[in-house]
């Protein structure tokens, strides 16, 4: 079954996707990987993601809007990536509603109805609120994708994903988390990021400012756990930088200061829970600095990226929606409770039908235990 993927991450610079035919031999889930790609949001689209974005208030009217164009131009994505029987879209988010440690709500938008209506096909969306609704975090959800990728792999193995916010996946005990910024205090200071971490790479970290950042209480704060831009807003490291520096720090000892951040946060994890090796993806895959830092701080751990297991390290987000639309379609649940911290797995989404009568395939009784992804 032929199932495309959408999703755009918490850098919110545009849509990914991956068409990924699933097939299913006994216990074991083989994905070949048709095609990715990412689709940038319109410069004027993402402007209005980013004004809408915490610690911004808009109204109504304007999330109207944001739920039309975010789903049509998540359409546009779905025409131009190869054929599929079945889509599903993550869409963006756009508030993460957590309290005291608690998730009491997410919001995505990108109204499935436009990409139903463009290609025809079902789409699966809202695929995170079902979680939440059963108690968890609503993510790390790609920690599904995670575990089935590290099943054959030796020694202690965890998977980090550096997008906008960096997550960790370990495999023993089974856990996931968000371990705090990725790219996003980054991108903040050097809009819209900083390409080969040159700017990182230039500048030199101020040791007060990075022990300041350090004592943000959410890095003891126990897993499950989640975070975003409603944490870590633009305004957060001026806040930090207004209150600490007697001097305007320059612009690349800043980018520096805060790509330590990152590499310092998620090698705290990874020592923590003592991984031999660590799968790695998501864009902050291609800055290396960071990648510098964080090796730097694992010594002992050995770094790979995921498109050594066959899967894009930019892709690998759109390929787990990908296998979240297979896994809905047949009635299997898509998530880790002790990764989420939900009361127990549960099938995740909505389906909105395509132009025809909607069809599913029969419910599978048992979920796969192994994954391969082949290209």
């Amino acid at each position: 079954m032929r199932v495309l993927g959408l999703i755009s991450g918490t850098s919110h610079d545009g849509i990914d996707s991956a068409v990924v035919d699933w097939s299913l031999d006994g216990a074991v889930l083989t994905g070949t990987l048709i095609g990715a790609g990412e689709r940038p949001y319109d410069p004027e689209l993402r402007a209005r993601i980013v004004a809408a974005l915490p610690p911004n208030r808009i109204d109504m009217g304007e999330v109207c809007a944001l739920d039309t164009l975010i789903g049509q131009a998540f359409a546009e994505a779905a025409l131009v990536a190869p054929a599929s029987e079945l889509i599903c879209s993550h869409g963006q988010t756009l508030f993460h509603w957590v309290e005291g440690g608690r998730v009491l709500g997410t919001l995505q938008l990108g109204q499935p109805a436009w990409i139903a209506e463009r290609t025809g096909l079902p789409v699966v969306s809202d695929v995170r609120v079902r979680d939440v609704a059963a108690g968890g975090q609503g993510a790390p959800l790609v920690s599904y994708l995670d575990l089935l990728l590290m099943a054959d792999l030796p020694g202690r193995t965890g998977a980090l994903n550096l997008g906008g916010i960096a997550n960790l996946t370990v495999r023993e005990p089974v856990l996931a988390y968000d371990t705090g910024p990725a790219g996003a205090l980054i991108d903040a200071a050097a809009p819209p990021y900083d390409k080969d971490g040159a700017l990182g790479a230039a500048g030199t970290v101020d040791a007060a400012l990075l022990d300041a950042l350090l004592t943000e209480p959410y890095y003891k704060q126990e897993p499950p756990k989640t975070t975003g831009k409603e944490l870590f807003t633009p305004e957060y490291v001026r806040l930090f930088t207004s209150g600490h520096a007697r001097r305007t720090l320059p612009q690349a000892d800043l980018v520096a200061t805060l790509t330590a951040l990152t590499a310092e946060t998620v090698a705290a994890e990874i020592r923590r829970h003592r991984l031999d090796t660590v799968i790695v993806s998501g864009g902050g895959v291609r800055n290396p600095t960071l990648m510098g830092m964080l090796r730097g701080r694992v010594p002992q751990s050995r770094l790979v990226t995921s498109d050594q297991l066959g899967v894009p390290a930019d892709g690998k987000e759109a390929i787990a929606f990908s296998l979240f639309g297979w896994l809905t379609a047949h009635g299997l649940p898509a998530t880790v409770p002790s990764c989420t911290g939900a009361s127990g797995a549960r099938v995740l989404g909505t389906v909105t039908p395509g132009s025809g009568a909607l069809t599913l395939p029969e419910p599978l009784a048992e979920a796969p235990v192994a994954i391969r992804i082949l290209k």
